[in-house]
Protein backbone atom coordinates (compact mmCIF):
# COMPACT_ATOMS: atom_id res chain seq x y z
CA UNK A 1 0.00 0.00 0.00
CA UNK A 2 1.44 3.33 -1.00
CA UNK A 3 1.83 5.72 1.83
CA UNK A 4 -0.15 9.54 1.43
CA UNK A 5 2.96 11.66 0.34
CA UNK A 6 1.39 14.08 2.81
CA UNK A 7 1.00 11.73 6.47
CA UNK A 8 4.61 9.57 5.17
CA UNK A 9 6.67 7.97 7.64
CA UNK A 10 9.76 10.24 8.61
CA UNK A 11 12.09 7.71 7.57
CA UNK A 12 10.01 7.78 3.99
CA UNK A 13 9.96 11.60 3.86
CA UNK A 14 14.07 11.42 4.81
CA UNK A 15 14.51 9.34 1.57
CA UNK A 16 12.06 11.07 -0.40
CA UNK A 17 14.04 15.13 0.09
CA UNK A 18 17.05 13.21 -0.34
CA UNK A 19 16.55 12.27 -3.47
CA UNK A 20 15.16 15.55 -4.39
CA UNK A 21 15.04 18.75 -3.80
CA UNK A 22 11.53 19.43 -4.71
CA UNK A 23 10.23 17.22 -1.92
CA UNK A 24 11.90 19.18 0.53
CA UNK A 25 10.49 22.72 -0.21
CA UNK A 26 6.89 20.82 -0.84
CA UNK A 27 7.14 19.42 3.08
CA UNK A 28 8.92 22.91 3.95
CA UNK A 29 5.90 24.84 2.77
CA UNK A 30 3.68 22.19 4.18
CA UNK A 31 4.70 22.91 7.75
CA UNK A 32 4.74 26.38 7.55
CA UNK A 33 0.64 26.16 6.40
CA UNK A 34 0.47 24.14 9.39
CA UNK A 35 2.78 26.42 11.87
CA UNK A 36 0.42 29.36 10.71
CA UNK A 37 -3.05 27.85 11.83
CA UNK A 38 -1.91 26.19 14.66
CA UNK A 39 -0.75 29.93 15.33
CA UNK A 40 -3.85 31.38 14.89
CA UNK A 41 -5.29 29.07 17.68
CA UNK A 42 -1.78 29.97 19.84
CA UNK A 43 -1.91 33.76 19.86
CA UNK A 44 -5.90 33.75 20.87
CA UNK A 45 -4.92 31.48 23.61
CA UNK A 46 -1.93 33.44 24.47
CA UNK A 47 -4.15 36.85 24.48
CA UNK A 48 -7.24 35.97 25.99
CA UNK A 49 -6.02 34.13 29.19
CA UNK A 50 -3.02 37.20 29.35
CA UNK A 51 -6.17 40.23 29.14
CA UNK A 52 -7.67 38.92 32.43
CA UNK A 53 -5.12 37.19 34.41
CA UNK A 54 -4.69 40.11 36.69
CA UNK A 55 -8.32 40.62 37.01
CA UNK A 56 -8.91 37.80 38.24
CA UNK A 57 -6.50 37.91 40.47
CA UNK A 58 -7.46 40.92 41.28
CA UNK A 59 -11.24 40.51 42.10
CA UNK A 60 -10.09 37.33 44.10
CA UNK A 61 -8.08 39.16 46.60
CA UNK A 62 -10.04 42.08 46.46
CA UNK A 63 -6.80 44.19 46.18
CA UNK A 64 -4.50 45.05 42.61
CA UNK A 65 -1.40 45.37 44.89
CA UNK A 66 -1.07 41.91 43.53
CA UNK A 67 -2.22 42.35 39.98
CA UNK A 68 1.40 41.78 38.73
CA UNK A 69 1.73 38.68 39.78
CA UNK A 70 -0.22 36.43 37.08
CA UNK A 71 1.86 37.93 34.51
CA UNK A 72 5.06 37.04 36.45
CA UNK A 73 3.88 33.63 37.09
CA UNK A 74 3.02 32.64 33.42
CA UNK A 75 6.44 34.71 32.42
CA UNK A 76 8.11 31.82 34.80
CA UNK A 77 5.90 29.04 33.40
CA UNK A 78 7.05 30.02 30.07
CA UNK A 79 11.02 30.19 31.13
CA UNK A 80 10.54 26.91 32.29
CA UNK A 81 8.29 25.26 29.84
CA UNK A 82 10.67 27.12 26.76
CA UNK A 83 13.41 24.83 28.54
CA UNK A 84 10.94 21.32 28.72
CA UNK A 85 9.68 21.88 24.99
CA UNK A 86 13.06 22.52 23.53
CA UNK A 87 14.69 19.20 25.29
CA UNK A 88 11.55 17.26 23.96
CA UNK A 89 11.48 18.20 20.69
CA UNK A 90 15.29 17.51 20.67
CA UNK A 91 14.53 13.89 21.60
CA UNK A 92 11.25 13.36 19.68
CA UNK A 93 10.89 16.36 17.41
CA UNK A 94 8.90 19.24 16.61
CA UNK A 95 5.31 17.34 16.75
CA UNK A 96 5.83 15.94 19.93
CA UNK A 97 7.09 18.84 22.41
CA UNK A 98 5.03 21.50 20.42
CA UNK A 99 1.74 19.42 20.90
CA UNK A 100 2.73 18.68 24.27
CA UNK A 101 3.45 22.06 25.27
CA UNK A 102 0.32 23.42 23.93
CA UNK A 103 -1.90 20.90 25.80
CA UNK A 104 -0.29 21.78 28.95
CA UNK A 105 -1.19 25.36 28.58
CA UNK A 106 -4.39 24.18 27.77
CA UNK A 107 -4.52 22.56 30.80
CA UNK A 108 -3.45 25.70 32.96
CA UNK A 109 -5.88 27.21 31.15
CA UNK A 110 -9.15 25.08 32.50
CA UNK A 111 -6.95 24.89 36.00
CA UNK A 112 -7.87 28.73 35.75
CA UNK A 113 -11.63 28.27 34.78
CA UNK A 114 -11.79 25.71 38.08
CA UNK A 115 -9.72 28.36 40.27
CA UNK A 116 -12.54 30.85 39.55
CA UNK A 117 -15.34 28.74 40.12
CA UNK A 118 -13.93 27.17 43.28
CA UNK A 119 -12.31 30.95 44.62
CA UNK A 120 -8.99 29.47 45.05
CA UNK A 121 -6.05 32.02 44.39
CA UNK A 122 -3.83 29.41 44.98
CA UNK A 123 -5.03 27.19 42.39
CA UNK A 124 -5.10 29.68 39.98
CA UNK A 125 -1.53 30.76 40.75
CA UNK A 126 -0.58 27.08 39.71
CA UNK A 127 -2.31 27.23 36.94
CA UNK A 128 -1.13 30.65 35.65
CA UNK A 129 2.43 28.99 36.02
CA UNK A 130 1.32 25.73 34.29
CA UNK A 131 -0.76 28.52 31.61
CA UNK A 132 3.08 29.62 30.48
CA UNK A 133 3.56 26.45 28.28
CA UNK A 134 1.50 27.45 26.29
CA UNK A 135 3.24 31.03 25.67
CA UNK A 136 6.69 28.95 25.12
CA UNK A 137 5.23 26.89 23.21
CA UNK A 138 3.75 29.37 20.70
CA UNK A 139 7.04 31.41 20.74
CA UNK A 140 9.06 27.78 19.95
CA UNK A 141 6.89 27.01 17.39
CA UNK A 142 8.42 29.97 15.04
CA UNK A 143 11.67 27.91 15.09
CA UNK A 144 9.74 24.46 13.00
CA UNK A 145 9.13 26.54 9.72
CA UNK A 146 13.19 27.15 9.76
CA UNK A 147 13.85 23.37 10.06
CA UNK A 148 13.74 22.59 6.39
CA UNK A 149 14.09 26.31 5.00
CA UNK A 150 16.88 27.36 2.97
CA UNK A 151 19.18 29.63 4.91
CA UNK A 152 17.47 32.32 2.30
CA UNK A 153 14.20 31.36 3.55
CA UNK A 154 14.48 30.94 7.64
CA UNK A 155 13.71 34.60 8.37
CA UNK A 156 10.54 34.27 6.33
CA UNK A 157 9.49 31.42 7.68
CA UNK A 158 9.60 32.89 10.90
CA UNK A 159 7.80 35.88 9.78
CA UNK A 160 4.70 33.75 8.60
CA UNK A 161 4.57 32.49 12.14
CA UNK A 162 4.20 35.89 13.45
CA UNK A 163 1.70 37.33 11.46
CA UNK A 164 -0.06 34.39 11.99
CA UNK A 165 0.03 34.35 15.86
CA UNK A 166 -1.32 38.47 15.03
CA UNK A 167 -4.85 37.27 14.02
CA UNK A 168 -5.42 35.06 17.02
CA UNK A 169 -3.69 37.80 19.17
CA UNK A 170 -6.15 40.13 18.18
CA UNK A 171 -8.89 38.13 18.33
CA UNK A 172 -8.49 36.91 21.68
CA UNK A 173 -9.20 40.25 23.68
CA UNK A 174 -12.24 40.87 21.10
CA UNK A 175 -14.11 38.29 22.45
CA UNK A 176 -13.43 38.66 26.00
CA UNK A 177 -16.95 39.45 26.76
CA UNK A 178 -18.68 37.13 24.58
CA UNK A 179 -16.66 34.82 26.22
CA UNK A 180 -17.71 36.21 29.81
CA UNK A 181 -21.12 36.12 28.85
CA UNK A 182 -20.76 32.05 27.50
CA UNK A 183 -19.02 31.48 30.58
CA UNK A 184 -21.82 32.89 33.07
CA UNK A 185 -24.65 31.26 31.46
CA UNK A 186 -23.09 27.87 32.69
CA UNK A 187 -22.51 29.11 36.08
CA UNK A 188 -18.83 29.94 35.48
CA UNK A 189 -17.57 33.65 36.86
CA UNK A 190 -17.27 35.95 33.88
CA UNK A 191 -13.62 36.18 33.91
CA UNK A 192 -13.09 32.90 33.84
CA UNK A 193 -14.93 32.28 30.23
CA UNK A 194 -11.28 34.08 28.23
CA UNK A 195 -9.61 30.94 30.33
CA UNK A 196 -12.39 29.05 28.33
CA UNK A 197 -11.52 30.08 24.92
CA UNK A 198 -7.65 30.06 26.24
CA UNK A 199 -7.83 26.30 26.83
CA UNK A 200 -10.40 25.50 23.52
CA UNK A 201 -7.44 27.31 21.42
CA UNK A 202 -4.18 26.07 22.66
CA UNK A 203 -5.84 22.66 22.44
CA UNK A 204 -6.41 22.67 19.43
CA UNK A 205 -3.16 24.29 18.63
CA UNK A 206 -1.70 21.14 19.89
CA UNK A 207 -3.96 18.85 18.03
CA UNK A 208 -3.57 20.40 14.52
CA UNK A 209 0.36 19.90 14.97
CA UNK A 210 0.05 15.99 16.36
CA UNK A 211 -2.11 15.17 13.72
CA UNK A 212 -1.00 17.54 10.78
CA UNK A 213 3.09 18.06 11.37
CA UNK A 214 3.82 14.20 9.74
CA UNK A 215 6.47 13.85 8.56
CA UNK A 216 8.70 15.63 11.32
CA UNK A 217 10.05 18.54 9.60
CA UNK A 218 13.12 18.61 12.86
CA UNK A 219 13.73 14.88 12.55
CA UNK A 220 13.90 15.30 8.69
CA UNK A 221 16.14 18.06 8.94
CA UNK A 222 18.24 16.49 11.45
CA UNK A 223 18.72 13.36 9.28
CA UNK A 224 19.74 15.36 6.26
CA UNK A 225 22.37 16.68 7.99
CA UNK A 226 24.56 13.76 8.78
CA UNK A 227 25.85 13.42 5.57
CA UNK A 228 26.98 16.82 5.64
CA UNK A 229 28.99 16.82 9.01
CA UNK A 230 30.51 13.47 7.91
CA UNK A 231 32.08 15.78 5.53
CA UNK A 232 33.26 18.10 7.93
CA UNK A 233 34.37 15.52 10.44
CA UNK A 234 37.18 14.53 7.60
CA UNK A 235 38.88 17.89 8.38
CA UNK A 236 39.37 18.54 11.62
CA UNK A 237 40.75 22.58 11.30
CA UNK A 238 37.60 23.10 9.30
CA UNK A 239 35.66 21.59 12.00
CA UNK A 240 37.13 23.90 15.06
CA UNK A 241 36.67 26.78 12.92
CA UNK A 242 33.29 26.28 12.13
CA UNK A 243 32.52 25.57 15.94
CA UNK A 244 33.67 28.54 16.91
CA UNK A 245 31.94 30.83 14.06
CA UNK A 246 28.54 29.15 15.45
CA UNK A 247 29.54 29.81 19.45
CA UNK A 248 29.84 32.93 18.47
CA UNK A 249 26.74 33.22 16.47
CA UNK A 250 24.55 31.65 19.42
CA UNK A 251 25.92 34.37 21.39
CA UNK A 252 24.86 36.79 18.84
CA UNK A 253 21.50 35.86 17.92
CA UNK A 254 20.96 35.55 21.79
CA UNK A 255 22.07 38.99 22.67
CA UNK A 256 19.66 40.66 19.98
CA UNK A 257 16.71 38.72 21.31
CA UNK A 258 17.74 39.30 24.77
CA UNK A 259 18.19 43.15 24.99
CA UNK A 260 15.42 43.89 22.35
CA UNK A 261 13.12 41.75 24.60
CA UNK A 262 13.91 44.07 27.65
CA UNK A 263 13.75 47.15 26.44
CA UNK A 264 10.99 46.73 24.52
CA UNK A 265 8.62 45.04 27.55
CA UNK A 266 10.30 47.68 30.23
CA UNK A 267 9.24 50.67 27.72
CA UNK A 268 5.94 49.22 27.19
CA UNK A 269 5.24 48.22 30.36
CA UNK A 270 5.61 51.99 31.84
CA UNK A 271 4.18 53.61 29.00
CA UNK A 272 0.11 52.97 30.18
CA UNK A 273 1.39 53.85 33.87
CA UNK A 274 2.96 57.12 32.46
CA UNK A 275 -0.04 58.34 30.51
CA UNK A 276 -2.43 57.57 33.78
CA UNK A 277 -0.54 59.92 35.66
CA UNK A 278 -1.00 62.80 33.26
CA UNK A 279 -4.69 62.39 32.86
CA UNK A 280 -5.13 59.66 30.06
CA UNK A 281 -7.98 57.52 30.31
CA UNK A 282 -8.21 54.11 29.24
CA UNK A 283 -9.08 54.74 25.46
CA UNK A 284 -6.23 56.13 24.30
CA UNK A 285 -3.86 53.80 26.71
CA UNK A 286 -5.83 51.35 24.83
CA UNK A 287 -5.21 53.13 21.52
CA UNK A 288 -1.51 53.25 22.23
CA UNK A 289 -0.81 49.72 22.98
CA UNK A 290 -2.86 48.41 20.45
CA UNK A 291 -0.73 50.13 18.12
CA UNK A 292 2.21 49.14 20.13
CA UNK A 293 1.18 45.09 19.34
CA UNK A 294 0.36 45.90 15.93
CA UNK A 295 3.99 47.09 15.10
CA UNK A 296 5.11 44.43 16.79
CA UNK A 297 3.62 41.41 14.45
CA UNK A 298 1.62 43.22 11.03
CA UNK A 299 5.32 44.16 9.62
CA UNK A 300 7.09 40.67 10.24
CA UNK A 301 6.92 39.10 6.62
CA UNK A 302 8.21 42.64 4.98
CA UNK A 303 11.13 42.23 8.27
CA UNK A 304 11.39 38.19 7.02
CA UNK A 305 11.98 39.04 3.60
CA UNK A 306 14.58 42.10 4.56
CA UNK A 307 16.62 40.08 6.99
CA UNK A 308 16.72 36.94 4.26
CA UNK A 309 17.54 39.67 1.07
CA UNK A 310 19.84 42.47 2.57
CA UNK A 311 21.40 40.44 5.24
CA UNK A 312 20.89 39.81 9.14
CA UNK A 313 23.59 42.20 10.57
CA UNK A 314 22.21 45.28 8.68
CA UNK A 315 18.59 44.29 10.20
CA UNK A 316 20.72 43.55 13.62
CA UNK A 317 21.32 47.39 13.07
CA UNK A 318 18.39 48.30 12.01
CA UNK A 319 16.92 47.54 15.42
CA UNK A 320 19.50 49.06 18.14
CA UNK A 321 18.63 52.48 16.00
CA UNK A 322 15.04 52.18 15.30
CA UNK A 323 14.72 51.45 19.50
CA UNK A 324 16.86 54.27 19.86
CA UNK A 325 14.78 56.18 18.19
CA UNK A 326 11.78 54.88 19.69
CA UNK A 327 13.05 55.82 23.42
CA UNK A 328 14.26 59.33 22.20
CA UNK A 329 10.91 60.25 21.04
CA UNK A 330 8.81 58.64 24.38
CA UNK A 331 11.31 60.64 26.54
CA UNK A 332 10.61 63.87 24.19
CA UNK A 333 6.71 63.45 23.55
CA UNK A 334 4.88 65.76 25.34
CA UNK A 335 2.86 64.34 27.79
CA UNK A 336 -0.92 65.53 26.36
CA UNK A 337 0.87 64.35 22.87
CA UNK A 338 -1.45 61.43 21.52
CA UNK A 339 0.62 60.89 18.46
CA UNK A 340 4.05 61.53 20.17
CA UNK A 341 3.62 58.58 22.20
CA UNK A 342 1.77 56.46 19.02
CA UNK A 343 4.49 57.06 17.41
CA UNK A 344 6.95 56.03 19.92
CA UNK A 345 5.65 52.34 20.59
CA UNK A 346 5.21 51.78 17.32
CA UNK A 347 8.69 52.28 16.84
CA UNK A 348 9.25 50.39 20.13
CA UNK A 349 7.19 47.56 18.36
CA UNK A 350 9.33 47.73 15.16
CA UNK A 351 12.28 47.59 16.41
CA UNK A 352 11.45 44.41 18.93
CA UNK A 353 10.25 42.69 15.60
CA UNK A 354 13.61 43.56 13.46
CA UNK A 355 15.72 42.10 16.80
CA UNK A 356 13.50 39.27 17.20
CA UNK A 357 13.27 37.72 13.19
CA UNK A 358 16.76 38.44 12.82
CA UNK A 359 18.22 37.26 16.36
CA UNK A 360 16.47 33.76 15.30
CA UNK A 361 17.48 33.54 11.97
CA UNK A 362 20.75 34.19 13.05
CA UNK A 363 20.98 31.56 15.88
CA UNK A 364 19.08 29.24 13.18
CA UNK A 365 22.57 30.17 11.00
CA UNK A 366 24.71 28.96 13.88
CA UNK A 367 23.36 25.85 15.33
CA UNK A 368 24.07 22.48 14.04
CA UNK A 369 20.59 20.45 13.37
CA UNK A 370 21.30 17.95 15.76
CA UNK A 371 21.57 20.17 19.01
CA UNK A 372 19.09 22.76 17.68
CA UNK A 373 16.05 22.44 19.54
CA UNK A 374 17.70 21.84 22.48
CA UNK A 375 19.78 25.16 22.59
CA UNK A 376 16.56 27.25 20.85
CA UNK A 377 14.69 26.06 23.78
CA UNK A 378 17.92 27.09 26.38
CA UNK A 379 17.72 30.47 24.17
CA UNK A 380 14.37 31.00 24.83
CA UNK A 381 14.20 30.46 28.62
CA UNK A 382 16.79 33.98 28.82
CA UNK A 383 14.54 35.37 26.37
CA UNK A 384 11.44 34.69 28.54
CA UNK A 385 13.78 35.67 31.92
CA UNK A 386 14.20 38.96 30.19
CA UNK A 387 10.89 40.13 29.56
CA UNK A 388 9.98 39.81 33.11
CA UNK A 389 13.42 41.27 33.99
CA UNK A 390 12.40 44.42 32.03
CA UNK A 391 8.93 44.58 33.77
CA UNK A 392 10.25 44.62 37.26
CA UNK A 393 13.60 47.03 36.32
CA UNK A 394 11.19 49.35 34.49
CA UNK A 395 9.15 50.61 37.73
CA UNK A 396 12.06 50.50 40.05
CA UNK A 397 13.82 52.85 37.26
CA UNK A 398 10.67 55.25 37.04
CA UNK A 399 9.76 55.50 40.28
CA UNK A 400 13.68 56.53 41.41
CA UNK A 401 13.83 58.39 38.23
CA UNK A 402 10.80 58.98 35.60
CA UNK A 403 9.72 57.53 32.38
CA UNK A 404 11.56 60.02 30.31
CA UNK A 405 14.79 58.35 31.98
CA UNK A 406 13.83 55.05 30.86
CA UNK A 407 12.66 56.09 27.86
CA UNK A 408 16.14 56.90 26.96
CA UNK A 409 17.96 54.36 29.05
CA UNK A 410 16.35 51.64 26.91
CA UNK A 411 17.06 53.41 23.70
CA UNK A 412 21.09 53.58 25.15
CA UNK A 413 20.96 49.55 26.44
CA UNK A 414 19.89 49.07 22.78
CA UNK A 415 22.42 50.15 21.08
CA UNK A 416 25.29 47.80 22.68
CA UNK A 417 24.11 45.65 20.11
CA UNK A 418 26.66 47.21 17.61
CA UNK A 419 29.82 46.55 19.55
CA UNK A 420 28.43 42.66 19.82
CA UNK A 421 27.96 42.50 16.38
CA UNK A 422 31.04 44.31 15.38
CA UNK A 423 32.70 41.40 17.78
CA UNK A 424 31.19 38.68 15.90
CA UNK A 425 31.86 40.30 12.47
CA UNK A 426 35.84 40.64 13.45
CA UNK A 427 36.07 37.36 15.06
CA UNK A 428 34.11 35.73 11.73
CA UNK A 429 36.78 37.42 9.76
CA UNK A 430 40.09 36.12 11.85
CA UNK A 431 38.68 32.26 11.88
CA UNK A 432 37.91 32.42 8.41
CA UNK A 433 41.73 33.67 8.10
CA UNK A 434 42.53 30.79 10.71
Amino acid sequence: MKTNANFATNEEAITRCRDSSEHQQALYKKTLIIIMIAQVFGGAGLAAGITVGALLAQDMLGTDSFSGVPVALFTLGSAGAALFVGRLSQKHGRRIGLSIGFIIGGIGAIGAVAAAVTNSITLLFISLLIYGAGTATNLQTRYAGTDLAKPSQRATAVSFAMVSTTFGAVAGPNLVDVMGRFAESIGIPPLGGPFILAFAAYTLAGIVIYIFMRPDPYVVAKALSVPLKAVDDASSSEAITASQRNKRGVFLGSTVMILTQIVMVAVMTMTPVHMGHHGHGLTAIGLIIGIHIGAMYLPSLVTGILVDKIGRMPMVLASAVTLLAAGILAAMAPTDSIAGLAIALALLGLGWNFGLISGTAILVDSTDPATRAKTQGSVDVFVALAGASGGVLSGIIVAFSSYPALSIGGGVVSLILIPVMIWFLAGSRSTDKA
